[in-house]
């Protein structure tokens, strides 16, 4: 399947992950596990989803109204009995098609998104998708079964960005939606009102979600290197500045750190894990290092 979607694995990547799974198996296993203190949910034998019958399993479990629609048997899992159930959040509104090191905000993001995927169904959790822009535009819930992977992969390569973001009304929206208790992971670049935005992410926790927010910045907008008057365009709005870089480098600089310092504090005093990733770190070390760095903490 890899071989399949060399637009997100590239070889060199491709040949890493088996060696990722050896050297980062310990790291994803304390990433779950401190994910959710237990595989189970409770006590609740609230229906969950199907898997197929396997020999061995208890026959009372067999869903025979599927069995009548399918003429194939599943069995009845409910929450007791389902591992994680992760649900990944992905920006495709415009402002993530920028780049200033030859890889847009939204290429890491599925890059990150798909990997994610992998490692999650490698370790036999349930993976779903919802990707958004000026609204919900692709979402399927999680599943344990690697055709989701597939239909992931497909809807990764077929999306493209556009539109302004909508991301407040699109996470209450899926806070609504998503009525089984998981872990949540947004990855996006954060550019919507901090303080509406930080209300839609706490509906998530009010719903006893974990959420995990990748936020994703370049280079360039960490650093605001430009030196000769510019003109500047708002990819969403389609605003423009001309201006001398130079006389506002001081003020903008100070503007992003309050940017990113409120939503360090506001995920931190949430209970939200909050991670800033720098475009020009490549996204399978980025993301080893981050599970090595998270098993250490959990411990």
């Amino acid at each position: 399947m890899i071989s399949k979607y060399r637009d997100f694995f590239e070889p060199e990547v491709a040949t890493r992950l088996g060696r990722l799974n050896i050297i980062a198996r310990q790291a994803v296993e304390g990433f779950v596990t401190g994910l959710h203190k237990s595989p189970h949910f409770g006590f609740a034998i609230e229906f969950a989803e199907h898997r197929p019958y396997t020999p061995g399993d208890d026959i009372r479990r067999i869903d025979w109204l599927a069995y009548a629609r399918t003429e194939r048997f599943y069995v009845k899992l409910n929450e007791q009995q389902t591992n994680l159930r992760a649900q990944i959040i992905l920006d495709a509104s415009s402002s993530m098609d920028y780049a200033s090191n030859g890889i847009t905000k939204f290429q890491y993001a599925r890059y990150l998104a798909a990997l994610l995927g992998y490692l999650m169904l490698a370790q036999q959790d349930a993976v779903g998708l919802s990707i958004f822009s000026d609204s919900l535009r692709e979402h399927f819930n999680p599943s344990a079964r690697m055709s989701a992977l597939q239909r992931m992969f497909d809807s990764l390569e077929q999306i493209r960005c556009y539109g302004t973001t909508a991301m407040v009304d699109v996470l209450n929206e899926l806070a609504s939606r998503l009525r089984q208790r998981g872990l949540i992971i947004i990855i996006s670049d954060m550019m919507d009102d901090p303080q509406q935005l930080m209300r839609a992410m706490r509906h998530f926790i009010f719903k006893k979600h974990q959420l995990i927010v990748f936020h994703l910045i370049d280079p360039a907008e960490l650093e605001f290197p430009f030196e000769n008057i510019a003109r500047f365009v708002d990819s969403e709005t389609q605003e423009q500045i001309v201006t001398d870089p130079r006389q506002i480098r001081t003020e903008y600089l100070s503007v992003l750190n309050e940017f990113l310092s409120f939503y360090r504090k506001q995920c931190a005093d949430a209970g939200i894990e909050y991670l800033l990733v720098n475009t020009a770190q490549r996204y399978d070390r980025m993301l080893v290092k981050y599970l090595t760095m998270r098993r250490k903490l959990i411990k």
